[in-house]
């Protein structure tokens, strides 16, 4: 453990600061190519799962795998890495507040999944593969390098943040509640989801992750966690607009006033 500690402070420094900014840039990047490749293919997951792209992993097994180095890798960094900057109340709440949503993405959320496809093994490995990215982009930009003055829990930008990052958060987890429960124990086929933000847009879940992530960007005020809102947008609004397309063709009477994601505007 001392090894590896002194291993990350050797590292620590304005070389590794600026690797963080590179890898920021580079995750709204990832983000936009991402977006505009969903625009020509489907993401293969759920109803849209193929084996084009791999063998099928279970899908409670590929989410907790998936999502979990998006914890461990943050939690690792703070045990491990000397994590100068989390004897700050500040840097220590904003980590708590990206943890707990991977502890219910991680840990939670796959034991609730009722039935669900497989996952193509090619959409579980770069779901891996960012979660590996982000966790160490969050986790050592607010364990090792993010600075706060004393009064910043009380500050605007935090209050106002965290009460974006909660909402989005209750919305994200309410949605999926209603995704769930859609069909009966014994029915088959697709449903068009009632209640909730889903009474006026398509993807009410992605909605509240959009706006968790982009509450944490505004409590963190880091390029890093800007990033990642940024790139969480493109990707779940492109996946937003293909899931309306989805259901405006299967169900004839689908609502033509719900909007994709934002409630009355788009």
């Amino acid at each position: 453990m001392e090894a590896a500690g002194g291993l990350w402070q050797r590292l620590a420094g304005p070389e590794e600061r600026r690797l963080l900014e590179i890898l920021s840039y580079g995750m709204v990047g990832a983000g936009a190519v991402s977006a505009l490749l969903l625009v020509f293919l489907p993401m293969p997951y759920g109803r849209y799962s193929t084996r084009r792209f791999g063998c099928p992993v279970p899908v409670r097994l590929a989410w907790a795998l998936q999502e979990l180095p998006s914890l461990l890798v943050p939690l690792g960094l703070s045990l491990f890495s000397g994590a100068a900057r989390l004897s700050e109340w500040p840097n220590r709440v904003l980590l708590a507040l990206f943890m707990g949503h991977y502890v219910h993405r991680a840990l939670i959320f796959p034991v609730l999944i009722r039935g669900g496809k497989p996952t193509p093994f090619i959409t579980f490995a770069l779901a891996l593969i960012f979660c590996v990215y982000n966790g160490y982009l969050q986790g050592r930009s607010l364990s090792n390098y993010a600075e706060y003055p004393s009064g910043w829990l009380k500050g605007p930008c935090f209050i106002v943040g965290f009460a974006e990052w909660l909402s989005g958060m209750a919305i994200n987890i309410y949605s999926d509640h209603i995704l769930r429960n859609l069909r009966k124990p014994g029915e088959t086929g697709y449903k068009i989801p009632r209640g909730g933000l889903f009474e006026y847009v398509t993807g009410a879940n992605f909605f509240g992750e959009i706006l968790e992530w982009f509450g944490f960007a505004l409590a963190s005020c880091t390029i890093e966690s800007a990033a990642f809102a940024i790139c969480t947008l493109f990707i779940l609004g492109s996946r937003a607009h293909q899931h309306h397309q989805w259901y405006l063709k299967k169900f004839e009477d689908y609502p033509k006033s719900r909007k994709i994601l934002i409630p009355f505007v788009l």
